[in-house]
């Protein structure tokens, strides 16, 4: 029952939260002087084509970009009617990209999932990767393991996600037959999704996931090793060990679950961190994630596709966020949720 308040606590702070970066992504994406609209205007006057004005000045008006600034993040949010009634974010219309001339619902219509199957499955991979290296590494101290696993650690933290992107790029595809670029086979695009696309998107992300995943396991097995060595040098190792408890029963029931902790902690900065750190990535790859829309977005001031975007990388990291903290509460009973307690 505690456990449920405090989860619908964190749902109703979640939501106050994302309703107050809405507003600070809003203005954020309005600070460059100008817009697409304002931009494509100026070009189409400058060469003296009307008919390429007059529309752009309709689009002002149909999209209320002529109103004051908090009155287009009302409608942009859906909190009042605009031009078409209430229509906005919270009622499901996403907006209208001027640079691809599409809704923007179209545009990121199949990128959205696909690029949530991406870095799930990296952070599945940085998990299994991490987790057992990372322990092992710990109990190993000073050993051939242990050096091992720090060489591999440092390896993956100093090498560019780009740059390995372009080495598997060419040596998977000689050397494997792995295929390389996009997300599946381009006869699957636009398909509706049946177990040989299924098939086809589990091998081509193979690169990808090990790819994007490769930096986040390293750091993460290196802090996992720290927090177990500090954990191993307390007293009540040593009290466990003497009662008779063997030692790998003894890991996983004390240190373990305490070092996992920051594991659980990192779930909501992992996710968004990694649809960030993939944006390079995607591009060399060519995958059809929301990255290289996100870029396209900033780079031309399409508001609506690049506001929409930053949302959703938002709202990922509130998700994952809620996600740790609940199951911190349920993996470590000192931390309390109820406030404080005598």
């Amino acid at each position: 029952m505690l456990l449920l308040r405090y989860t619908a606590y964190r749902l109703f702070t979640m939501l106050l939260t994302l309703l107050v970066v809405s507003a600070m992504v809003f203005v954020i994406i309005n600070l460059p002087p100008g817009d697409y609209l304002s931009n494509q205007i100026a070009e189409l006057q400058a060469s003296g084509q009307s008919a390429g004005v007059a529309k752009a000045e309709f689009l002002r008006k149909e999209y209320a970009l002529d109103s004051p600034l908090w009155e287009q993040y009302m409608i942009w949010m859906g909190f009042m009617p605009g031009p078409h009634g209430f229509s906005g974010l919270i009622q499901g219309n996403f907006g209208w990209s001027f640079e691809f001339d599409r809704p923007v619902s179209e545009i990121v219509g199949e990128s959205l999932w696909l690029t949530v199957v991406v870095n799930l499955a990296a952070v599945l991979f940085v998990y299994a990767v991490a987790l057992p290296l990372g322990v092992l590494a710990a109990a190993r101290s000073r050993t051939w393991v242990d050096y091992t696993s720090a060489f591999i650690g440092y390896l993956g933290l100093a090498t560019p996600n780009f740059l390995l992107a372009l080495i598997l790029f060419y040596y998977g595809h000689r050397y494997f037959d792995i295929p390389i670029g996009g997300l599946m086979d381009p006869r699957f695009e636009g398909q509706p999704l049946t177990w040989d696309k299924m098939k086809s998107i589990l091998v081509h992300l193979i690169v990808p996931t090990f790819v994007i995943g490769t930096s986040g396991a390293s750091a993460m097995m290196q802090r996992l090793r720290a927090n177990m060595l500090d954990e191993l040098g307390k007293p009540y190792v040593e009290t466990a060990i003497a009662k008779g408890m063997s030692p790998s029963r003894m890991l996983a029931k004390y240190p373990l679950r305490v070092a996992f902790n920051p594991f659980v902690a990192d779930i909501g900065n992992l996710l968004p961190s990694m649809v960030s750190g993939s944006v390079l990535v995607s591009v060399v790859l060519g995958l059809q994630t929301i990255g290289p829309t996100l870029l396209t977005a900033l780079k031309t001031q399409d508001q609506f596709l690049s506001g929409f975007v930053l949302m959703f990388v938002a709202l990922l990291t509130l998700v994952g966020t809620m996600i740790s903290d609940v199951l911190l509460v349920m993996l470590d009973p000192r931390i309390r949720y109820e406030g404080r307690e005598t």
